[in-house]
């Protein structure tokens, strides 16, 4: 029970709209993964629209990146 995995807090929208900004200024998934303290799989999936659909446009990106 002492060596229970390190969970990632869930990113909510307005998580997603802010990873689109930080994306939008050039850093990389793995920064920007450090910043939410979760797993860069878990930036790529809101990155390639997997989660919070809608994210990007909410974030002014548009069809941007």
């Amino acid at each position: 029970m002492g060596n229970m995995p390190h969970q990632s807090p869930k990113l909510t929208f307005e998580d997603a709209t802010e990873i689109w900004k930080l994306r939008a200024e050039g850093l990389f998934q793995h920064q920007i993964a450090a910043q939410f303290d979760v797993n860069p799989g878990r930036i790529n999936e809101i990155l390639k629209e997997r989660k919070h659909p809608g994210s990007r446009h909410a974030a002014g990106m548009g069809s941007v990146l």
